[in-house]
């Protein structure tokens, strides 16, 4: 009798591991069938559907200030940051040599002027010779050669005469020349603004003779100029008067709004010489490298907040959806051939469905539900492990 309890208590305990690794089993393949989702709900949201793009903010009107003449930088009346007005003197450039040049224009126009007064008299000289010779002629009292060379005469003071009455003009116009040469050695502001750069210092000396070199920098910041490169592949989007907004870097919190003015016909850097990027064709050689074309617009900076060269965060706003039903652009599933696109979606009871809807716009995060869904409903945005179903719910919530 032992021995027969001993082998039913043996065959019952064989019984009952072969149970359990059954189960067990079934568990882990029945895991394995029915993979863990992702999911997200159905939720109302403001979309916005915009071109990204990096900008550049730069003076709406801004001039470079420089020098007419050449000569020693004698003085500068204004500092970096200084607010000045239209016609204020900002720098003198010595006028020593320039008004040297000036007198000595005035003294050989007044040597001209005295050369044609000696001149005028000779002439009235002349003329009474002449008319002398002709009536003593009329009594046949001189002869032909006589009167021949008082008219001579006459002839000659007159050319002398013209010939100094152009060269008294000639005098004239250098003297003007000299006395605008003096003017430009005071420099005054072509316009009112802020001094944003002083490039030639007190002391310098200036060369005028091929290009007008720069004394300062004015700027208007009350208006500043926003370039947003706006990439090849964007920019057939874009168009004037598109409402943009932009954020800078040291003040993310703050939006600024302003309209598309224009999109340059050319990329940024299509004007460079040859040798610098420049294709035989005339323009820029691209070598495989990414395409940018400006889009302008401008923006009030009345507090001058808004400074040159800061980098802008734009946005060209393409279209808004205000309080629209939106999913997750991962949700989205294969376009049929009338429009709709398939989505998962997950009932309460766990089945899964799969539903054709109607998608609007689509900011690349998330997509404007039309219609085929309801808000709260929650649609598989992917796929976990069952090891990770635990950790992901949490997160699909």
């Amino acid at each position: 009798m032992p021995k027969l309890r001993d082998r039913r208590l043996v065959a019952g305990a064989s019984a009952l591991a072969v149970l359990v690794l059954t189960v067990a089993g079934y568990r882990h393949l029945t895991a394995k069938d029915a993979p863990s989702y992702l999911t997200a709900r159905v939720e109302r949201a403001d979309l916005e559907d915009a071109v990204l793009a990096v900008g550049t903010l730069s003076a709406h009107r801004q001039v470079d200030v420089g020098a007419q003449v050449s000569g020693q930088l004698k003085s500068l009346k204004v500092g970096l940051g200084d607010q000045v007005r239209e016609g204020q003197w900002l720098a003198e450039i010595d006028p020593t040599l320039l008004e040297h040049a000036l007198k000595q224009a005035q003294a050989e126009e007044r040597s001209l002027l005295a050369q044609r007064a000696a001149t005028e008299a000779r002439l009235r000289q002349a003329a009474l010779a002449a008319a002398r010779e002709r009536a003593l002629w009329a009594r046949e009292a001189t002869s032909r050669e006589a009167l021949e060379r008082a008219d001579a005469q006459w002839d000659v003071e007159r050319a002398n005469r013209e010939e100094l009455d152009a060269r008294c003009k000639a005098a004239r116009i250098e003297v003007d020349k000299a006395r605008a040469n003096a003017s430009y050695t005071r420099i005054v502001a072509p316009m009112s603004g802020e001094v944003v750069a002083i490039v030639t210092r007190q002391g310098q000396t200036v060369i005028a003779e091929q290009q007008a070199p720069v004394i300062m920098k004015l700027a208007d910041l009350d208006t500043m100029t926003v370039k947003a490169q706006v990439s090849e592949a964007d920019v057939l989007r874009v168009a004037p008067n598109d409402r943009v907004h932009f954020t800078v870097l040291g003040d993310p919190d703050t939006r600024y709004e302003g309209k598309v003015r224009a999109i340059e016909p050319a990329p940024q850097d299509f004007a460079e010489p040859p040798g610098q990027g420049s294709a035989s064709t005339g323009g820029p050689s691209r070598g495989g490298a990414a395409v940018f074309y400006n889009a302008l617009f401008e923006v009030p900076n009345p507090a001058h907040r808004l400074r040159i060269s800061m980098t802008a965060q734009v946005s060209i706003v393409q279209g808004t959806a205000k309080g629209a039903l939106a999913v997750p652009v991962s949700a989205l599933g294969a376009k049929a051939a009338d429009g709709a696109i398939a989505i998962r979606v997950l009932a309460d009871d766990g089945r899964l469905q799969t539903r054709q809807v109607r998608i609007g716009m689509n900011n690349q995060v998330k997509a404007q539900v039309l219609e085929g869904l309801r808000e709260g409903e929650r649609v598989v945005v992917g796929e976990a492990a069952p090891d990770d179903a635990a950790s992901h719910a949490g997160e699909a919530g």
